[in-house]
């Protein structure tokens, strides 16, 4: 008798997986699902979107790996984290190496009451904080440095990401170029010769185009320096769930 229900059980978890997805697709039009599938945040730099599905992508991770710090690869991401935090939505930084330098933020546009540092005391809390926050609708973006980070860490990233419609920003070492990731979006990024501007190379872009070097001019100055006497919110965290 178990052996003949248990498929007509399966059949109607089947059958009722599939009404609920119908339901859902008749409450959203095509070009709905179009634009949620493609929302993005423009980086501010026409090259940067051309090569990028229009921006970086909202909903997703997306890794940048540096060559050395302070080579702009913050200043990369301002004008996108500006006018995310312009729009009411919080930006996060999961333990970043320094303490973010307030002043050079608030010249850049970002304000500051947006702006949410988050200390974690090791790998684990620095991932379940970032898990957290990406899937807080409260949130566009989080910004996190793991130390080591895996294929399955990322996809539960990208999960959260999803879930919250917010940008994963995964700092990572040059080496990372060199390892398989689930990431949306890869960018390797070096320090032109002269200094003046930022070589980007997209290694990995899913719905633009992969391979491309763009030379863009950038301020070099690291946001990343030391505290300031203008201060931001720190919130440590409880100890980390499983």
């Amino acid at each position: 008798m178990y052996s003949y229900r248990k498929p007509v059980t399966t059949a109607l978890n089947m059958d009722a997986r599939a009404v609920a997805l119908e339901q859902l697709s008749h409450r959203l039009s095509d070009g709905e699902w179009r634009r949620r599938l493609r929302a993005t945040a423009p980086s501010g730099f026409t090259e940067l979107d051309a090569s990028l599905p229009g921006g970086w992508p909202m909903g997703a991770v997306c890794e940048l790996m540096p060559a050395l710090p302070g080579i702009g690869e913050l200043g990369l991401l301002l004008p996108a984290l500006s006018g995310l935090a312009h729009r009411g939505r919080q930006i996060v930084w999961v333990s970043p190496p320094h303490p973010p330098y307030a002043p050079a933020l608030a010249q850049r546009g970002m304000p500051l009451g947006r702006v949410l540092w988050v200390q974690t005391r090791g790998v684990q809390e620095s991932l379940w904080a970032a898990e957290q926050a990406l899937r807080c609708p409260a949130v566009g973006a989080v910004l996190s440095w793991p130390a080591a980070i895996t294929d399955k860490n990322i996809r539960r990233l990208q999960l959260a990401a999803e879930a919250g419609s917010s940008l994963g920003i995964l700092y990572r070492p040059p080496a990372a170029a060199l390892e398989h990731s689930p990431a949306a979006l890869r960018l390797r990024l070096q320090p032109t010769p002269d200094g003046s501007a930022l070589a980007v190379e997209v290694q990995k872009c899913r719905g633009g185009r992969a391979g491309l070097h763009l030379r863009l001019p950038l301020p070099l100055q690291p946001i990343l320096s030391k505290p300031s006497h203008v201060a931001l919110a720190v919130h440590p965290l409880p100890a980390a769930r499983a």
